[in-house]
């Protein structure tokens, strides 16, 4: 298999690969093997439950809002229900060089997603009547310079129960605890039970073709460790789980996730519905009896953040899958990784995924090198393997036979070609996710003109350039292919993948480019070497 056959593999794979990437998006086939339940016939913001007590909760946010803020997170409360309705990132620009911060969770006329808990029951404090309206001893919270904690408690007193719930977060932390801790201070056992749910806009999952992103929901259960459920899932069935040891619900988006993480003494049940335009995904406690004079504490986190990995692995299990490096993962995960060890020394992501090129170029040069020489063989077998063609005519038996026979003479790997092709693809692949994937490059400056680099070249300089390195690596490889039809479209390659390369990230174009470039250097170099071996010719 010559080097023109080889490019025409390469864009039959890469269009297929892009299909692909589009069909798996829109399709988002269903789990299979977990229980479901029939659309609830149930309105409001939280779970349907047994008890005649589930609440139906306001819609629009109250004006007795308060703040809390760290070094990461700027958090705004409804007092009234204690629902978070609103989540400013402050290291993430919500443009690029904007002064505005990125706003995860937020109550918009045109967008809805905040991150709701209560607790329902015989004594629950959020009922059909309305949700539970907290007290603060004050609006605003800031996290001091010299601390590393800040708890914010709201209080609710009914029938003898005193009710806390403490929002706490943590420096350089995305994880936020929230605790119910209930003080019986009455003559008779309460009765209450926790959920903790996302809301969220029926919307389109989004992205296009080139960069097939997904918003919708996510978890993680005793079935699966990581599954999505979009909006269309929840629209068609509702999910029934349950969690019985380590487990999660989220919705996330391109970049960013947010989820609850039960910490429950039993089973939790992991749900999603919908209503009125909104789509819902929580978890739901157990019941929990706390006796007279007892008190009680329940406690959930909530990951409102970014997606890294690391800080996401120590705060759940598997949820720093969220991460979605596809079926290439076991490829896309040591990648990341190591163009992370490579940007700690660099300081620059795009020089970073320069080395990274180089590093797996140079890693895959043997194969380079016995691609081109086997190459090199086929194209001197040419004269022989014509002879008898005309020799044997349309025995196709016979002529396979003594194929064989001659490449085994000549030790010949007649597929000696497509080895390094079939490797390059999934590296392709799997560094495509990664990059797509990591947040880390989100904004990321390279130099001159690019500074985003999980953006496409505004002046598609990037993609040109390596349309021009394609047709350089084209015009000196040996070509075999004599029908113009075929030589039509080997000339058409570079141009196709310069229009698809238009939309791409330029993190993604910058190593297609540089893996080019290295292709034209190790090429010159085994052609050289071939040539005073008397085994190549490009004529």
């Amino acid at each position: 298999m010559d080097s023109q056959r080889n490019i025409l593999l390469i864009a039959l794979m890469f269009v297929s690969f892009m299909l692909y990437l589009n069909w798996t998006e829109a399709t988002n086939p269903q789990p299979q093997g977990q229980g479901v339940t029939q659309q609830a016939q149930h309105s409001g913001d939280v779970p349907a439950s047994a008890d005649a007590n589930a609440p139906l909760t306001q819609d629009k946010v109250s004006d007795k809002l308060i703040t809390l803020q760290s070094d990461v997170l700027t958090l705004t409360v409804d007092t009234h229900g204690g629902d978070i309705v609103r989540a400013q990132l402050n290291d993430y620009d919500a443009e690029l060089d904007s002064e505005a911060k990125f706003v995860l969770l937020k109550n918009q006329p045109n967008h809805v997603f905040e991150a709701q808990s209560g607790l329902i029951g015989s004594n629950g404090i959020d009922t059909v009547s309305g949700r539970a309206q907290y007290t603060t001893d004050g609006t605003d919270f800031v996290m001091g310079k010299d601390q590393n904690e800040l708890r914010v408690p709201m209080t609710v007193v009914k029938d003898g129960i005193t009710y806390t719930k403490t929002f706490i977060l943590k420096r350089d932390s995305y994880a936020v605890d929230v605790d119910y801790t209930i003080n019986n201070q009455s003559d008779k056992p309460a009765s209450v039970q926790m959920y903790a749910q996302l809301k969220q806009n029926l919307m389109d999952d989004g992205g296009s073709l080139t960069m097939p992103t997904y918003r919708g929901g996510v978890y993680s259960a005793d079935e699966s460790k990581y599954e999505k459920y979009s909006f269309d899932d929840m629209k068609d069935r509702n999910l029934n789980l349950t969690i019985t040891k380590d487990g999660w619900a989220g919705m996330m988006q391109h970049y960013f996730v947010a989820a609850w993480i039960p910490h429950a003494t039993g089973d939790v049940n992991l749900y999603t519905r919908t209503s009125d335009g909104l789509g819902f995904i929580g978890v739901r406690y157990p019941t929990t009896t706390v006796e007279p004079g007892k008190e009680v504490t329940l406690d959930s986190t909530l990951w409102v953040g970014p997606k890294l990995q690391d800080q996401m692995a120590k705060v759940a299990p598997n949820l720093n899958l969220t991460v979605d490096y596809g079926w290439l993962w076991f490829i896309a995960s040591p990648l990341h990784w190591l163009l992370s060890t490579i940007h700690g020394f660099v300081g620059n992501w795009g020089v970073a995924i320069i080395i990274l090129t180089f590093i797996v170029r140079g890693a895959m040069y043997p194969l380079t090198k016995a691609q081109y020489t086997s190459m090199a063989k086929m194209r001197l077998l040419q004269p022989k393997l014509q002879e008898m063609r005309e020799r044997i005519g349309d025995d196709r038996q016979r002529m396979s036979q003594e194929m064989m026979e001659l490449y085994k003479k000549e030790k010949v790997n007649p597929l000696g070609g497509c080895l390094p092709l079939l490797l390059q693809m999934p590296i392709f692949i799997a560094l495509y996710w990664a990059l797509m994937e990591s947040v880390e490059l989100r904004h990321a400056p390279f130099m001159l003109w690019i500074h985003d680099l999980s953006a496409p070249d505004p002046y598609y300089v990037l993609p040109l350039l390596m349309g021009a390195s394609m047709f350089m690596i084209q015009k000196m490889s040996p070509s075999t292919v004599t029908d113009p039809m075929q030589q039509k479209i080997m000339n058409f390659m570079p141009v196709m993948f310069t229009v698809f390369f238009l939309w791409f990230p330029a993190g993604l174009v910058l190593y297609w480019l540089v893996s080019n470039i290295v292709t034209l250097i190790q090429q010159t170099l085994i052609y050289r070497a071939l040539e005073k071996k008397g085994l190549h010719s490009r004529k």
